[in-house]
């Protein structure tokens, strides 16, 4: 699939507004949520992080167009998704990181987060088995952040972080089928 016809599915998730349109706003009145918007943004945000330094690599290093578009597109949303969730949290005076160490979330059903000798071992790949291992990585990395939103949904109580949470879903299903397509390319 060439890069130009990648681009508009890709970036079909970067929109800065709902899907009526409206713009997402960066505050919600603290009334509005709960621990489990909280817990979601917060992993979320660390979720990013990981998938932003992924995606960096690939935008440098990987060999097809296809793949540096994705990733380039993967920089642009992902930045302005984590400012969204940080300014949210600073609003609701909430950390931007639980206070328990790494574990902390693992009691709340937390996916295992992508583990530095994975992305240790991604960092040393070359050519096309970095694109592979990218690839790979990914989806199951974009994977976790589908079911992290499906838990919003079904735990938040934030109109907005329900409305992120829907929109995380529907990009990441679509980001996994399209990075399906280019390993099967």
């Amino acid at each position: 699939m060439a890069a130009a016809a990648l681009a508009p599915l890709l970036l079909a998730g970067c929109g800065g507004g709902e899907a009526d349109g409206r713009p997402v706003s960066a505050a919600t009145p603290a009334a509005e949520h709960n621990d489990g918007d909280v817990m979601f943004l917060q992993m979320m945000i660390a979720h990013h992080r990981q998938g932003l330094e992924m995606a960096g690599l690939a935008a440098e290093r990987a060999p097809s167009e296809d793949v540096r578009v994705l990733a380039g597109a993967v920089k642009a949303t992902q930045t302005e998704e984590a400012e969204r969730m940080i300014a949210w949290l600073r609003a609701w005076s909430e950390p931007l990181e639980a206070g328990h160490g790494g574990g902390h979330h693992a009691a709340h059903g937390a996916l295992p987060a992508t583990g530095a000798q994975e992305i240790g071992a991604l960092k040393k790949a070359k050519g096309a088995a970095f694109e592979r291992a990218f690839l790979n990585l990914f989806i199951a990395h974009q994977h976790n952040a589908v079911e992290m939103a499906r838990t919003e949904l079904a735990e938040g109580a934030s109109p907005d972080a329900k409305a992120f949470a829907q929109r995380v879903r529907d990009s990441r299903t679509d980001q996994i089928q399209q990075m399906l397509g280019l390993l099967n390319a």
